[in-house]
């Protein structure tokens, strides 16, 4: 990619939710300050998605007005579905159209089995995913009707594997499965779907629910200095703008480091008759053998090179 002019948002409106605090508000005012005009969405609960205060979002707003900027609040819970619709229909009211959902709203209730139970589990989808498959749904038919539209995840490596986030986990989970899919059917229609994958300091970061991970309390001051929120937002800048140069991907930011995260998958063995379980015992180490490995941009492209030696 050669390096670009300057990434501006002139004429550009953008909804970025969860924008009260932390990693939200720093995209707002990245974006506000490019030039966007921002809807700041944030419901003001507590990090385990409880109670509700609209000063997070007013602040935020009042803060983009301050610099110059044009931004409204919406202090609405995503986790229901018509107010992810009344979210969108807020943004083409005030400043007729949308081009830009970065989907960044969240919350972390951290147990495990057999304490995550169905509500620790439904609240958090209910956030997570459904608040970002309903934001971006209301969008969507704005984004297909002016042949242009930038979509933002926020996934995260806690997927990986992590004691007592199991919830949290799930739901990053499903919105690689979502970014993927929707990115196949966006790309013929001017839209962009991608994840971002942050490591900051957050407030679902600060729990004493989390021994296991290390929280600012015991982190030195330049090391909190280099998890501040915002050294994330210049990638969610680039994958919103019109300049994005990928599509379906997962970037990972934050720490003053950018880098791509994505599926490989091994050549693997091939087997020349009917394979028996003990055949795949015998052949364990050729089916874990990384060399080769390919990262396949779709199903189709998998299925492509998986189902090859048929063709």
């Amino acid at each position: 990619m050669n390096a670009p002019a300057d990434l501006r948002f002139d004429g550009r409106v953008a909804v970025v939710t969860g924008a009260g605090r932390g990693l939200g508000r720093a995209h707002a005012l990245l974006l506000a300050e490019r030039g966007a005009a921002v809807v700041v969405n944030d419901f003001g609960g507590s990090k385990e998605g409880v109670g509700s205060d609209h000063g997070p979002a007013n602040d935020v707003v009042a803060e983009i007005v301050a610099a110059g900027g044009r931004a409204i609040a919406d202090t609405s819970d995503i986790g229901v579905e018509a107010n992810c619709h009344a979210l969108v229909e807020a943004a083409v009211r005030e400043f007729g159209r949308i081009d830009v959902v970065v989907n960044n709203a969240g919350i972390s209730r951290w147990a495990a089995f057999p304490d995550a139970d169905a509500d620790n589990l439904e609240r958090t989808l209910d956030v997570h995913l459904r608040g970002t498959w309903h934001t971006t749904r209301a969008a969507w038919p704005h984004f297909e009707a002016q042949g242009y539209g930038r979509v933002i995840t926020t996934v995260s490596t806690g997927m990986l594997g992590l004691p007592n986030n199991l919830a949290y986990a799930t739901a990053k989970g499903a919105l690689l499965g979502f970014t993927r899919s929707l990115a196949t059917s966006g790309a013929p229609k001017g839209i962009l779907v991608n994840a971002i994958a942050p490591n900051a300091v957050t407030r679902p970061s600060e729990t004493t629910d989390k021994p296991n991970i290390v929280t600012s309390s015991s982190m030195d001051a330049a090391r909190v200095q280099a998890m501040e929120t915002g050294l994330v937002s210049p990638m969610v800048a680039l994958l919103a703008h019109e300049s994005c140069p990928v599509n379906g991907e997962i970037l990972v930011a934050g720490a003053k480091r950018f880098s791509r995260w994505f599926f490989g998958i091994t050549p693997g063995w091939l087997a020349d008759d009917a394979p028996t379980p003990e055949e795949v015992v015998e052949h364990w180490d050729e089916i874990n053998d990384q060399d080769g490995y390919y990262v396949p941009t779709s199903l189709n492209d998998w299925a492509g090179r998986f189902m090859a030696h048929l063709a």
